[in-house]
Parts: C-alpha cells; sequence; structure tokens
C-alpha cells in the first residue's frame, strides 16, 4: 500500500457580474448565467481530464456546487458532493461587500503586487491570509486521510486554493498570493507517504 493520495483543486465559475464589482470574499453569490454557455468547453475539459471515481467534494457556498454540477452535465458521472467548510473563500469581514475603490481605501498594509490586499491584513470581523492556511491546511491533510490511495476532487476558490498550495509546499502567504488561480483551472497536488508534492497549479483546457 502506497498510501498517496491525489487531490484535483478547481477554482469555480465566474459568478455574477454584479459580485464582480465587489470585493465579496465569502458571500454567497452566484455564477454568472450569461456566461455559462460560453465556458461549457472547460467544463468539457475537466470531465475528460478529472481521473474516474474520484470522491468529490465542494464548499458550502453556491457557486462550487453549480460549478460541479457544470462539470457533471458535460460528461463527468454525477458524484455526491461532500461539503467542506473549511475550504470556503477568506473571510473579508466588515469590508465584504465593499466595491474595489473603497475596500482599497481601508487598507492599513500595503497590497500584495498580485492581489488587492496584503496576506497578512485581516479586516475587522474577518481573515487574513494565514488565518485562511490555518483551516485548510487540517482539512486537506484530514481529507487525504480519509481517501488513501484514492483520487479526491475539490471545487473551491483562489483563496483557498492558495492556502491549499502555501501547506502543501511550505509557502508563505506572502508567496501563495504569487500563484495564478483562474476561474475553472486546475490545481494538482499529492500526498504520498506523508508528504506532499505539487503537480500542477492554474492548469487550463488548451486555446482553440
Amino acid at each position: 500500500m502506497t498510501e498517496s493520495t491525489r487531490i484535483f483543486l478547481i477554482r469555480h465559475a465566474l459568478v455574477e457580474a454584479a459580485a464582480r464589482l465587489t470585493a465579496y470574499g465569502s458571500m454567497d453569490v452566484a455564477l454568472c448565467e450569461e456566461t455559462l454557455a460560453a465556458e461549457r468547453p472547460a467544463h468539457a475539459w475537466l470531465a475528460e481530464r478529472l481521473p474516474p471515481a474520484a470522491r468529490w467534494y465542494c464548499t458550502p457556498l453556491a457557486r462550487t456546487r453549480a460549478t460541479a454540477l457544470a462539470i457533471f452535465a458535460a460528461g463527468y458521472p454525477a458524484q455526491e458532493l461532500t461539503e467542506v467548510p473549511a475550504f470556503m473563500e477568506q473571510d473579508l469581514g466588515e469590508w465584504q461587500d465593499m466595491s474595489h475603490e473603497a475596500f482599497t481605501a481601508m487598507l492599513r498594509d500595503p497590497p500584495h503586487p498580485f492581489w488587492m490586499h496584503g496576506a497578512d491584513e485581516r479586516p475587522p470581523g474577518g481573515e487574513s491570509l494565514p488565518d485562511v492556511v490555518d483551516r485548510v491546511g487540517p482539512a486537506l491533510e484530514g481529507i487525504a486521510d480519509e481517501n488513501p490511495d484514492g483520487d479526491v476532487v475539490i471545487v473551491a476558490h483562489g483563496g483557498s486554493i492558495r492556502a491549499a498550495l502555501a501547506h502543501a509546499g511550505a509557502f508563505t502567504p506572502y508567496q501563495a498570493l504569487q500563484f495564478s488561480v483562474k476561474n475553472l483551472s486546475l490545481t494538482r497536488l499529492e500526498r504520498d507517504r506523508g508528504h506532499w508534492r505539487i503537480w500542477a497549479v492554474n492548469e487550463e483546457p488548451p486555446a482553440g
């Protein structure tokens, strides 16, 4: 028995246009119905790319479940979806639902070069990225423990996927924000005999 678990992390599909104008964080916003048809090739690519008979997880936020259902509709055999709250998006607390301009004006630390806030910024009543890493890391280990020698698919969020990379690769939260994690991209991790390795980050369907 090799005790090797492969974990396939998918960032949810694009959310509705109104939400994209705000710092929506862990708010429960819907997917963009107007772009779902345009995203069907990506759903089909994921349906073909993902391993058969994997165990599927999503977060309590509807956009991750809806993304999983779209992948099933594109050809992956429908699976039971287990909710994993620890993989929810970063909670932006009192700053959630602000416009990007208003959000930026509230920052106490300089923003990250590739993100709208710094890794250590903790909005009032919310979380910093290190806080997200602290909840995602144990959950990632727990899922690997539950699925020895198995394949796992987790439909999650940009923040929680970066947190998983930080845990698996022993990156700082600042370094984790340097990873691009696009909507419907695929990130692949493996835990082999207790050790993590990163197989791919932000893998996308081929153009055309």
